[in-house]
């Protein structure tokens, strides 16, 4: 007897009865992730965005950017808790954008793995949907793809791209940079999506912990330090883009804060940071201890409690702070900038974190 095309399927490893079963879970939370220039829901080939909207700008540009989680996903798998780990993903790419002064309008997802188990693909995209609520995009789509054979049945991997719209004459970047700006750190909360392979090799490989740990200095468990979600600045950052004479932004992520502030400094300027005025989550300094990792290799790879940057005029400091504590984001004073006699627009950080 010939087999059916899905049992064929079937028998190679593809559930496609899994997979329709996942879209089932998803649509209520996709639908909660809506704008309302979004068109269509889940089914259809592409995912369909209302751009009349752009009618309005003078000369629109339009930004986006891609980004996955890397392997914070093995600490999600080992915990067997999913619905934190699309929150990482949107915050990645979202605020990536956010940085030139874009505002997110649309997102899409792929998730690939072992084997569809419905409710997992849910939680993942619940994850997802919820950040792109806070970030203010619509999930206009995504992909499931089921790969049996390349990654174990409980493995998977996710990533994402965003596509946002800044108008021309507010663009941000190192070209508004001037001498006296003011360096306004963000605080972190906590690794974020970065420096996972470094923290896995720490507590897992040397340290010889395990997920379910209780460590002192978090209050809870190793598992739910790692799976902490990243913070999104989405929100904050645009309200002080376009209310406060803010020149530049960095998102803080792999290569860690000097080496990502660097790449919105222009080569005639220096941007110096104080150590001394903030103290790193506890997870920073317990890495630090227990890999006995040396502070120059830490702060090349972690945020080490910053996640975002703004540099701002020094007239609009005191709106800046007072914005950003009003929805809800730590920000501190952390250095200002001045002229670099080597002319190569680098980031120094001088002083040292209370405690450490």
């Amino acid at each position: 007897m010939t087999d059916t095309a899905d049992n064929a399927y079937a028998r190679a490893g593809v559930d496609i009865e899994a997979a329709d079963r996942a879209v089932d879970l998803m649509k209520e939370w996709v639908e909660k992730a809506r704008r309302p220039e979004m068109l269509g829901g889940l089914g259809g080939f592409a995912g369909l965005f209302d751009a009349s909207a752009l009618t309005s700008y003078k000369r629109p540009l339009l930004a986006t950017s891609t980004d996955g989680v890397g392997t914070k996903v093995a600490v999600a798998q080992m915990m067997d808790k999913h619905d934190t780990i699309g929150f990482d993903l949107v915050g990645m790419v979202v605020d990536d954008l956010v940085v030139c002064g874009a505002e997110p309008l649309f997102m899409t997802d792929y998730i690939a793995t072992g084997k569809v188990v419905p409710e997992r693909i849910a939680a993942i995209v619940k994850g997802i949907a919820e950040a792109c609520v806070e970030a203010g995009c619509a999930l206009v789509g995504g992909e499931t793809a089921e790969h049996p054979g390349l990654l174990a049945p409980d493995e998977y991997d996710v990533a994402g791209a965003t596509t946002g719209v800044v108008e021309a004459d507010d663009l941000l970047g190192a070209s508004l940079v001037r001498e006296g700006d003011v360096v306004i750190a963000m605080a972190a909360s906590g690794l974020h999506s970065n420096g996972y392979s470094l923290a896995r090799h720490v507590f897992f490989t040397r340290a010889g912990w395990t997920v379910d740990r209780h460590v002192d200095e978090f209050g809870h468990t190793l598992g739910e330090e790692l799976l902490v979600p990243t913070r999104i600045y989405t929100k904050p950052a645009l309200a002080i883009a376009r209310e406060t004479e803010t020149h530049a932004m960095a998102h803080i992520t792999g290569g860690g804060l000097a080496n990502n502030l660097a790449r919105v400094m222009p080569p005639e300027l220096k941007a110096t940071l104080d150590r001394a005025t903030w103290t790193p989550a506890p997870v920073f300094d317990v890495v630090r201890r227990v890999g006995e990792v040396a502070q120059p290799d830490l702060e090349a790879t972690l945020n080490c409690g910053v996640g975002m940057v703004a540099l701002v005029a020094p007239d609009s400091v005191d709106a800046a702070l007072a914005r950003l504590e009003e929805l809800g984001i730590d920000s501190w004073v952390a250095g200002e900038v001045g002229v670099d006699p080597a002319q190569q627009g680098t980031v120094e950080l001088v002083g040292q974190h209370p405690g450490w």
